[in-house]
């Protein structure tokens, strides 16, 4: 039975050495079941994938091993129901209640004054740790967790240069699960014509978009990308603004654009409204948005771009829960299944093989993915 309430969103302090292990959920998602993360060094980019060298933390305060856990989950904008980045994370926490037995504290950010606050509330609520769903919760915690060096904390996608040790980062390459669905669009493409819709258009959508037109140029380099964003670096409003989406989707696929990637959030869902409408295929992100979508929009997902942060919050809470937490970055890439693409529908069925083939050889290192 689930022990979850929701409190309040506060985030990102934890000491984290985790190789991690298998936890993945139960969408149909054409990954494998057993992930395991690969802990990284630092990096200077707000969503660092990649190894920097050296220590970047010292150890810090970790909880005793089989303790009783009161995590604090702060979700940003959109919170539960987003059914992308937010879902993905409640996935995680549900399956550490379910699993691990712990108690689960939980808020939602509705506005960007809202982050530092949430953080604040769990850490005096005696949360630990505490993780924060979201890049935009950098600054916030950076102060927060300075001030209560005795909180773990994470942080999805967010970086906090010269972090205290109980901070733990944990990053995507979602650029190598953006290649993989642009591959497969350029293969399922009967126009040569597709699109890409960001949310904000800052560094950690640029690596969406840079998979997705690489990926779709490996197969098709004719192939035709139409990129627009939803906002500048920083506007909340381009998370949820589906009806913004829905126009310029609508417009492409009167143009004869045949399938739209979106990375915004909860905006992903006009684009998919405009697929319905227009008879076309649109490509979810984060989360399998298959599993949540009505059977007539179904019909029009091709695939999603699984960014599995359900992995990486239920991997996180059982490292607190075993005494292993440690501050740093852990990375979740193709060669761990961190990232990857979901098969829900069968509509990929026909060129699952090459998209297998692509993928091996990304994690062999004989395709290079751009992040920019």
């Amino acid at each position: 039975m689930r022990k979850s309430k929701r409190f309040v969103a506060l985030a990102l302090v934890a000491t984290f050495g985790l190789v991690a292990a298998a936890c993945n959920d139960d969408d149909d998602d054409g990954t494998t079941d057993d992930t395991t993360a690969e802990t990284t060094g630092g990096s200077d980019d707000t969503t660092a994938v990649t190894e920097a060298p050296g220590d970047t933390t010292a150890p810090g305060d970790t909880t005793p091993a089989g303790a009783a856990l009161n995590v604090g989950i702060a979700f940003d904008t959109g919170g539960r129901g987003d059914g992308t980045f937010n879902d993905s994370a409640a996935r995680g926490a549900d399956k550490a209640t379910d699993e691990l037995g712990v108690t689960i504290d939980e808020l939602e950010a509705t506005t960007a004054e809202d982050r530092g606050p949430n953080l604040e509330t769990l850490t005096s609520n005696g949360d630990t740790p505490i993780i924060a769903v979201g890049f935009a919760f950098s600054t916030d915690l950076a102060t927060v967790a300075a001030a209560n060096p005795d909180t773990q904390y994470a942080i999805v996608d967010g970086f906090i240069p010269d972090a205290p040790a109980n901070v733990t980062h944990l990053a995507f390459a979602e650029q190598e699960g953006s290649f993989l669905v642009g591959a497969a669009a350029a293969l399922k493409s009967e126009s040569g014509h597709i699109g890409f819709i960001g949310g904000q258009e800052g560094a950690l959508i640029k690596r969406f978009e840079a998979g997705y037109t690489a990926g779709a140029k490996y197969v098709n380099p004719d192939i035709v990308v139409e990129v627009q964003y939803l906002g500048p670096d920083g506007d909340n409003t381009a998370w949820t603004s589906p009806d913004e989406a829905k126009q310029i989707a609508n417009g492409w696929y009167a143009d004869g654009v045949d399938i739209i990637y979106t990375a915004a959030g909860g905006s992903g869902a006009g684009t998919i409204e405009a697929a319905v409408e227009s008879d076309a295929w649109a490509i979810g992100v984060d989360s399998d948005q298959y599993g949540t979508a009505t059977p007539e929009q179904q019909a029009h997902i091709l695939t999603s771009m699984l960014k599995r942060v359900d992995t990486a919050v239920f991997e996180v809470i059982k490292a607190a829960q075993d005494g292993t937490l440690e501050g740093g970055f852990v990375t979740y890439d193709l060669s761990v299944d961190g990232v990857g693409y979901s098969t829900s529908g069968g509509y990929l069925d026909d060129v699952v093989d090459q998209l297998e083939e692509i993928k091996a050889a990304i994690i062999a290192g004989d395709i290079e993915v751009p992040s920019e």
